[in-house]
């Protein structure tokens, strides 16, 4: 079996597109529109945005912003740009595979950095920080969210502990440990200051929902669509159909037969350099 942590930010083979027609529309659009609201109320002129993934964020930027307000958005995985890409946005933006932990772009040429749910597979947060502070202009802005708890987020929770049922020696814990492991306010500012952010960072919590026509749904984006699958097939690949089922039938018996509704919790991050 691979390391988990090297795992986390596998997001290859079917995973974007299962991704992109999944989760997103899960969990994903609601906190998309809550940060491009947040950057079109801002004053800005280039955009970069960071671990873009298939490109959720990117599209409601380009629908928000300004048309001569130019946008590059960046992620490490190439699978995901090339998806993001190939869906494409409302106008042109520049598409670019890179590291955030070392950002090919010239220190100060950014008004805002931003990142949605990205942060938390950063292997050295502090040095992601450090590159995004690096790359802004003087005053310039760093907006990104994270996930609260596991406990806080109704549906992969549900789905956590169903897999966990399955694999009861041994239990996949990706969505705990990663897009969940970095709820901590207090440990996330003082990251930011580990990356030269002098002044303290504003902190939203945002709750909302998330919500799908059937408990199969959810199922699928979090078993199917996410680095869990990687867990689930590194200690059976012939159980993650039957991961996926149990996932649903324990979201059907808290939801019930139709539509799912669960409350979903993230907390967003403002900060100036």
């Amino acid at each position: 079996m691979g390391d988990a942590d090297s795992m986390d930010d596998r997001f290859a083979g079917s995973i974007p597109h299962v991704y992109d027609t999944y989760l997103v529309p899960l969990i994903f659009e609601p906190y998309a529109a809550d940060l491009a609201r947040r950057l079109s109320a801002m004053s800005v002129s280039r955009v970069l945005e960071i671990a873009a993934g298939t490109g959720v964020l990117t599209r409601a930027l380009a629908a928000a912003l300004p048309a001569d307000v130019e946008i590059v958005a960046t992620d490490l995985n190439q699978a995901m740009i090339d998806h993001a890409a190939e869906v494409g946005t409302s106008r042109a933006v520049v598409w670019r595979q890179a590291d955030a932990m070392k950002l090919p772009f010239a220190d100060g040429s950014f008004d805002a950095v931003v990142c949605q749910f990205g942060v938390m597979f950063f292997p050295d947060k502090g040095r992601a920080f450090a590159e995004a502070r690096r790359v802004l202009r003087p005053g310039g802005v760093f907006v990104f969210n994270v996930w609260d708890t596991l406990a806080d987020n109704e549906v992969p929770d549900i789905v956590t502990a169903a897999v966990a049922s399955i694999f009861p020696d041994d239990p996949p814990r990706f969505l705990a440990r990663t897009p969940h492991g970095y709820h901590d306010t207090v440990v996330v500012a003082r990251d930011l200051a580990a990356g030269g952010f002098a002044a303290a960072p504003e902190v939203f919590t945002v709750e909302a929902r998330s919500r799908a026509a059937s408990a199969r749904i959810p199922a699928i984006a979090f078993c199917q669509g996410t680095p869990l699958r990687n867990e689930i097939e590194a200690r059976d690949p012939a159980r993650l159909r039957e991961a996926t089922e149990v996932a649903a039938a324990a979201l059907a018996q808290r939801f019930g037969s139709g539509a799912i509704d669960g409350k979903i919790c993230a907390h967003v991050f403002v900060v100036r350099a």
